[in-house]
């Protein structure tokens, strides 16, 4: 299966608005019972979370999974950092490309794959202003030829 691939659980749409995704890493993540069974069920945030790299180890910041229903005393934190499970090469290329050229980490999407939560993340340069309005105005002719062809089609 691609990287990407298999049951989207949520999706920051806003990285792509505010970012321009230059390559994407597959990651696992380390969580807890009732953390995968909230994930599960499509209970999960991925706005305002990022991605930071402490001790060569990566981790995801405001992350919101909702505490699990059935879940008692043993449920987790909501907001808690969880840590993500990359290889050693992948983590120094990260590091390299944030110190050097200016890059961010942001998140794009969680799914589950072969049973087990990913995330899928990516290596991304900000946009400025006028990048996104030219954006904007691109997807706006479009979806007006779109609408033109479908017209003359009917």
């Amino acid at each position: 299966m691609a990287k990407g691939t298999g049951k989207v659980l949520a999706q920051n749409k806003k990285a792509s608005h505010d970012y321009f995704i230059e390559e994407t890493i597959e990651a696992g993540m380390v969580l807890t019972g009732t953390e995968i069974k909230s994930i599960r069920d499509a209970r999960v945030q991925l706005k305002e979370s990022y991605v930071s790299i402490r001790d060569g180890e990566a981790w995801i910041r405001n992350m919101h999974v909702s505490t699990f229903e059935q879940g008692n005393r043993f449920n987790h934190d909501p907001l808690r950092e969880r840590k993500l499970l990359l290889h050693k090469k992948q983590i120094s290329e990260l590091i390299g490309a944030v110190k050097r050229d200016g890059y961010t980490i942001v998140p794009l999407k969680i799914y589950i794959k072969d049973g087990y939560a990913k995330l899928l993340i990516g290596l991304a340069k900000g946009k400025k202003d006028y990048d996104k309005r030219n954006d904007m105005k691109q997807k706006e002719a479009k979806r007006d030829m779109e609408r033109a062809f479908k017209e003359r089609q009917q």
